[in-house]
């Protein structure tokens, strides 16, 4: 029966899809990394990043049509989706019928979808938004989630952003998936004129005001595991972060979980992610590391 279950989560987990319903932004998922229903909050329709990660699961040579995004009807979905799932009807739809008692809960609101959220020029009226859907439902509870590359994190409107997330129990989740330039680069693969050194001294700058969430996304390229100068050069990244009076609350330490665009790419077993784990938490004192399985295995911790 453990076994069963086990399976039944890690099918829930591998469905990320982007549509519920009729819903043109809004789309709940069961997210390993939240522990229960993240309602995810799509304002890239258009799929536009300013990064081409090799593990990314969205084609992006796909282009959509659709890129303004309407807040009033924004507003209106989030507030269905929570309503949904407080009331019930959420787990009536067949495709979380079998999510387990543990796991039918409302996490969080996550601004994540097919792109950089913090790209959308108006996206601190998005996060207002959502802070007010989520009042008007009474679930101030909610937190509310930014996913983002952190290419954005000095950008205009991710600054405006900062005292509605502040006063809205917000966090940033915040991606650092290498430590040297080179594994960046082949990694990563941002566009334009964006370097790790810019990267880290950006989540510096915003996690010295407030602790954010390191997510970082360890895999096999060609059948080969991260070397292991890349794993030192990772945790002195992290190092530099703490040095510079930064405030990391947790590294979600993740691997594949869905099938990437790009076939190079593969999951990192469960004991090689536990191996490198144990490795940033000794290397890196003092901080908290949570490991995320892929496909083979329900979410650790």
């Amino acid at each position: 029966m453990e076994r069963e279950t086990d399976n039944t989560e890690v099918e829930l987990i591998a469905d990320h899809r982007r549509q519920w319903r009729n819903c043109r932004y809004v789309y709940p998922v069961i997210s390993r990394r939240s522990k229960g229903l993240s309602i995810g909050v799509n304002v890239n329709p258009d799929k536009g990043c300013t990064f081409g990660c090799l593990y990314c699961q969205i084609d992006r040579t796909v282009k959509r049509g659709l890129s303004e995004v309407h807040l009033a009807i924004l507003h209106d979905e989030l507030h269905l989706a929570i309503e949904e799932a407080d009331g019930g009807g959420l787990w009536n739809d067949p495709r979380f019928a079998r999510t387990p008692a543990h796991l039918r809960r409302i996490n969080d609101i996550a601004f994540s979808g097919d792109g950089e959220p913090t790209c959308m020029q108006e996206f601190d009226r998005a996060v207002e938004t959502a802070a007010k859907a989520r009042n008007d439902c009474a679930r101030e509870d909610i937190k509310l989630v930014v996913i983002t590359n952190s290419t954005r994190l000095r950008s205009p409107q991710f600054q405006r952003a900062l005292p509605i997330l502040d006063c809205n129990n917000g966090e940033i989740w915040a991606k650092l998936d290498a430590g040297s330039e080179e594994y960046f680069q082949r990694v990563n693969r941002p566009v334009g004129e964006i370097t790790l050194d810019r990267i880290v001294d950006d989540i510096t700058y915003i996690a010295r005001r407030r602790p954010v969430v390191i997510q970082t996304l360890m895999f096999r390229i060609d059948d080969a595991d991260p070397p292991p100068t890349e794993i030192e050069a990772y945790c002195g990244r992290l190092r530099d972060i703490l040095d510079g009076g930064g405030k990391i609350s947790l590294v979600q330490l993740h691997t594949i979980a869905r099938k990437p665009a790009e076939d190079c790419a593969g999951a990192l077993p469960d004991d090689r992610l536990e191996a490198l784990a144990s490795t940033i938490r000794k290397t890196v004192r003092g901080v908290v590391v949570e490991t995320f399985y892929g496909a083979s295995k329900a979410p650790g911790a």
